[in-house]
């Protein structure tokens, strides 16, 4: 199963044994699309300051990179902010 995270996050690009690329693809979007809204639904100011192209960039990375284990999104805000002061050290 780490390989369907591993793939959904971001983290390689190796499409797991028994699922379609197409298929991947769109559960690695609605990840994206999920965390993206509801980090800038805490942080509007955050997105408005880097523009899209470098929100789009922070996102792909604290998905990829953080430590999120929660299946609530609404648990991403303090993770967040935990992505933000490790990547700021």
């Amino acid at each position: 199963m780490s390989d369907f995270y591993d793939y959904v996050r971001g983290r390689t690009d190796a499409i797991p044994a028994g699922y379609t690329e197409p298929g991947m693809r769109a559960y690695r979007y609605l990840v994206y699309l999920g965390a993206s809204q509801m980090v800038e639904a805490h942080f509007p100011e955050v997105k408005s300051e880097l523009g899209d192209e470098a929100w789009r960039t922070l996102i792909e990375a604290f998905v990829r990179q953080s430590q999120w284990t929660s299946n609530y999104y609404g648990d991403l805000k303090d993770e967040f902010l935990t992505f933000l002061a490790r990547e700021s050290a």
